[in-house]
């Protein structure tokens, strides 16, 4: 019996689906963020009086610019092409919304309940920075074209990509 269990222990802790669980975050955060995106689309006027004008744009102007970069992105980082830095204008995109939404917020901040909007922002902030630190992982198109680019160059895969 113990020996089932060591067995079941050791093989349970000691295999990692890193890629595959890069890959299913790049697939959850990319869904996540189109349907958030698509719910944005069926009612703009509601949203673009909220949103707040930035540089000089007027609020649909905004709302526009928003759209397309979450869409734009979250099919990007789906795939895994140029994830790093298709991370990066949602990235600062939530940060904005977050700073928007607790600045707005009659309620303090420390006082804030589960489900206030404020915390939309933020666990999207959380995935995309671990994405940004991680990277694509070998399931994305990052990694083949690297792999084609390292292969072009006549350079060792093992001495290039030392922990993708």
């Amino acid at each position: 019996m113990t020996n089932i269990f060591k067995t079941l222990y050791i093989k349970s802790t000691g295999y990692s689906y890193t890629h595959l669980g890069r890959m299913f975050l790049r697939m959850f955060v990319g869904v996540m963020l189109i349907q958030f995106a698509l719910r944005q689309l069926v009612h703009p006027d509601d949203l673009s009086r909220m949103l707040p004008s930035i540089n000089g744009m007027i609020s649909e102007g905004t709302l526009i610019a928003v759209l397309v970069v979450e869409i734009a992105c979250s099919f990007f980082i789906m795939v895994g092409f140029m994830t790093r830095v298709m991370v990066v204008p949602p990235f600062i995109i939530m940060l904005l919304a977050e700073i928007h939404s607790l600045a707005s917020s009659a309620i303090p901040a420390y006082d804030m309940t589960w489900n206030s909007p404020c915390y939309i922002p933020m666990f999207f902030l959380g995935i995309y920075f671990f994405i940004l630190l991680v990277g694509p992982g070998k399931i994305s198109f990052d990694y083949f074209i690297s792999l084609h680019f390292i292969h072009l160059a006549d350079h060792d895969e093992e001495e290039e990509l030392e922990e993708v």
